[in-house]
């Protein structure tokens, strides 16, 4: 079956259009199909500026459709703008939690530029990991129970994004144990959980210097992936701790 959008029985007289090059100002000609062309004068490639890549997010079939890198890469930071717009809207004015999450997603896109994993479970999970919060810390709620919170309200926004099934179920179970790993973990569920675990560390090292050895054992032990424990060092030297001379 072929996309309902590049099947050209549907479409309009908008169908073919001209985009001027952003570094020479040529016209260069697009059909709506193409999601990127090179400028004929300059060389500059061109992304289609009119080209809906949302389905791209999700979609298996992503490559064959797509196929260039550069458009791949552009549907992994199309799906983390659009989760994370979601998760700032729900939180509101509570710059806190947007900030803690949006901290966390940054050292998630770190560790997992050398670790194994999935971008866009992985940002999904980091921009939704504390969704739960929201509803339990008025009543002073037991972690468990903002994780399981969590995990429901995650769904619901990914659902209501169009998330496949598969990436809903794992964003959902990662979020909804986010602080109690198991004993065999994803690689996925490894990425979300040391980049949460560094910035609790950020911001508890910011009220009170911690206990030398205790937090050497932490991050000796606690961290899973090895990027991890170098971001976690690399932050508290940082943040003066003088932990590692």
């Amino acid at each position: 079956m072929r996309c309902p959008g590049q099947d050209t029985r549907y479409w309009k007289s908008d169908a073919i259009f001209e985009v001027k090059c952003p570094q020479c100002g040529h016209q260069v000609e697009f059909f709506k199909d193409e999601p990127a062309r090179k400028c004929n004068k300059c060389g500059h490639k061109l992304i289609n500026p009119k080209m809906d890549f949302w389905c791209a997010a999700y979609c298996k079939f992503a490559k064959q459709c797509f196929g260039d890198p550069d458009l791949l890469a552009y549907r992994d930071e199309l799906l983390k703008n659009r989760v994370a717009v979601e998760m700032k809207h729900y939180f509101q004015k509570d710059f806190k939690r947007i900030g803690h999450a949006v901290k966390v997603a940054r050292y998630a896109e770190k560790i997992i530029n050398q670790e194994k994993g999935d971008l866009a479970i992985v940002l999904s999970a980091a921009y939704l990991h504390d969704i739960g919060l929201k509803d339990t810390e008025p009543d002073n709620k037991k972690a468990k129970d903002h994780e399981k919170k969590g995990s429901m309200k995650a769904r619901e926004i990914l659902l209501k994004l169009g998330a496949t099934k598969v990436l809903i179920d794992e964003v959902c179970d990662i979020i909804s144990r986010h602080h109690h790993p198991g004993n065999e973990e994803s690689e996925n569920f490894k990425v979300l959980y040391d980049a949460d675990l560094i910035v609790n560390l950020e911001e508890q090292q910011t009220k009170k210097i911690l206990d030398k050895e205790k937090i050497t054992s932490l991050i000796n032990n606690d961290f899973y992936t090895k990027r991890g424990r170098e971001l976690a060092r690399e932050l508290l030297e940082l943040l003066g701790s003088n932990l590692y001379s």
